[in-house]
């Protein structure tokens, strides 16, 4: 998973501290999150995937296609 984060990263041309900055975290905690030093947790997922506009599955390797599921709609 976290070779999957650090590409999305990368190929989007962003510094670890842009990234965590828009989740709302410190340069050090996203570095340990993307080296595997600490886990990651839903809300952090969720807010990664909406960043990069992507689906968690994703970001957790469970599906190669990067597009967002689609939202439920509230009726």
């Amino acid at each position: 998973m976290e070779t999957r984060i650090r590409d999305l990263r990368e190929d989007h041309d962003l510094s670890q501290s842009e990234v965590a900055e828009a989740i709302g975290i410190t340069q050090r905690k996203y570095s340990y999150l993307e080296t595997g030093q600490q886990p990651w947790t839903d809300e952090l997922l969720d807010s990664l995937a909406g960043f990069y506009h992507t689906s968690v599955d994703y970001l957790l390797k469970r599906t190669d296609i990067p597009k967002p599921y689609p939202r439920k709609k509230n009726f």
